[in-house]
């Protein structure tokens, strides 16, 4: 499917069908979208939790409003980004970028250096919401993934990210979750917004041309 199409089919899904699963291929792709999503520095300053446990994502079901889209999605994603930067943690991605490129270990000494010198003075709230801005970046190419695959999809904001945070141990990891995403198939009797009409702002108030 043109992405283009993919984006005017997808939409916020209110009611998922529990009775249909996606398939694993399909998640995996979904996934894998995720990961090569563009990232500052390519530090990639996140991970991705993919749920299918029912006892836990009802338990998320309470920490999310009672929103029960959780409790009926097929597979519930959850972005967690890195609580703050760290040497350490700097090192280890550009370690891992040298060693599949096959460089020297200090071909990006300077710049690393140079991004220490950034982040490393900042206060962890500053730092924390830089990496989460980050995984929205993925977040964003995972709905499109699957809208490309007729998968549907539910961007969430709305849920107590400490009590994610504590159900997924995300503390101990040095994570802090971000968002969730549910993934599955509508059920199209019962969802209020399938039928409703796609709005949006219309172009000429939405882009400011500069030439």
């Amino acid at each position: 499917m043109e992405i283009l199409d993919a984006l005017k089919w997808r939409y916020a899904t209110k009611k998922y069908d529990p009775s249909k699963k996606v398939d694993q291929e399909l998640v995996d792709k979904i996934v894998e979208a995720t990961r090569l999503a563009p990232t500052s520095s390519g530090l990639q300053p996140f991970e991705v939790f993919v749920i299918t446990n029912q006892e836990l994502k009802n338990k998320i079901v309470t920490s999310a409003h009672g929103q029960e889209i959780v409790a009926d999605c097929s597979h519930l994603l959850v972005f967690a980004a890195w609580d703050n930067y760290t040497a350490e943690r700097i090192d280890q991605i550009y370690a891992l970028t040298t060693t599949g490129r096959e460089q020297p270990a200090d071909r990006y000494q300077a710049y690393t250096d140079r991004l220490k010198s950034m982040y490393l003075d900042r206060p962890a709230e500053v730092n924390s919401a830089h990496t989460a801005r980050q995984a929205y970046i993925a977040f964003a190419f995972a709905m499109a993934e699957a809208a490309s695959l007729k998968v549907d999809s539910t961007p969430m904001e709305g849920f107590i990210n400490e009590e994610v945070d504590e159900l997924l141990h995300l503390k101990e990891k040095g994570l802090k979750s971000v968002t969730l995403l549910p993934i599955g198939y509508r059920d199209e009797a019962n969802d209020w917004l399938v039928n409703l009409k796609k709005v949006r702002n219309p172009k000429e108030k939405f882009v400011t041309e500069i030439a």
